[in-house]
């Protein structure tokens, strides 16, 4: 099945733009469309060899694609992501410009890049699995068939949400970007826990990890605030709540709820640190 496309180049060579990249090409745009600049030797091979596109070591390889190229997108990290900007605004300010980078604010994109023509998008690794969450910000320069671009392309690893305010993408940081990882780490204490009560490590795992699947699927599809689930499945006096009042005796949602906030203010750092 064919998928139009028009030319994109990728800045970053790691998990998210070969997520996003690759969820473009099982929807069918051609390889052709898509070039990726990446410095790493061995990463721009495994680019080539995976995915079928032109994989260049910097942004003199990539001058010709990069005047060509409709939209750049910014999957490196937020330390180096200014560093990246300086050879490439040159070649690509005719670009509508999509930056992944986690705290880096639009302003100091705009300003490096030499374009308001910014979008700022926080996914998450689900992307690799083709089931991401990002949240998007635009700039107000921004057209709708820019915004309707970015949608496209974000849209290839999942879902997206678009906030109305750019400090809000901290908190989508705290809450998707980072969440997979909260995840995983209640994954890891139930699966300990199953051990410990005598279940082999990998049926502990399969429970847990159908348990989170199933459980999401039925918060999606229901429609009730989570709270009217968890009553639901709570009788007083049974198993639900006496593991419930174990959590809350322990503090675990007040924690949890701190656990966010400093990933915000993390996030927040980042864009002080790196966006100046």
């Amino acid at each position: 099945m064919s998928f139009s496309l028009p030319p994109i180049v990728f800045v970053g060579g790691g998990n998210m733009a070969s997520a996003i990249a690759g969820g473009l090409l099982r929807q069918g745009a051609p390889a052709a469309d898509i070039t990726v600049i990446e410095p790493q030797a061995a990463q721009a091979q495994a680019l080539r060899e995976r995915l079928g596109v032109a994989a260049l070591p910097d942004a003199e390889a990539a001058r010709a694609a990069l005047a060509q190229a409709a939209l750049v997108v910014w999957a490196v990290k937020p330390q180096v992501l200014a560093q990246a900007a300086a050879p490439v605004a040159p070649h690509a300010r005719q670009a509508l410009h999509l930056s992944v980078a986690a705290g880096i604010g639009t302003d100091s994109l705009a300003r490096w890049l030499g374009t308001p023509r910014v979008i700022r998008a926080m996914p998450n690794t689900p992307a690799l699995a083709g089931r991401g969450m990002t949240g998007l910000y635009a700039r107000p320069e921004t057209s709708e068939a820019d915004r309707a671009l970015a949608c496209r392309v974000i849209d290839a690893t999942g879902e997206h949400l678009w906030v109305s305010e750019e400090p809000l993408l901290d908190a989508v940081t705290a809450l998707s970007g980072s969440g997979p990882a909260y995840v995983f780490y209640f994954l890891e204490a139930m699966q300990q826990a199953g051990g410990q009560m005598g279940l082999p490590a990998a049926d502990a795992l399969r429970l847990a990890i159908a348990t989170f699947s199933g459980a999401s699927a039925l918060a999606a599809q229901s429609g009730e605030p989570p709270a009217a689930l968890r009553e639901r499945v709570t009788s007083k006096g049974g198993t639900t709540f006496a593991a419930l009042s174990a959590l809350q005796a322990a503090g675990v949602d007040a924690a949890f709820i701190a656990a966010m906030h400093a990933a915000r203010q993390r996030a927040q750092e980042l864009g002080r640190e790196f966006g100046g």
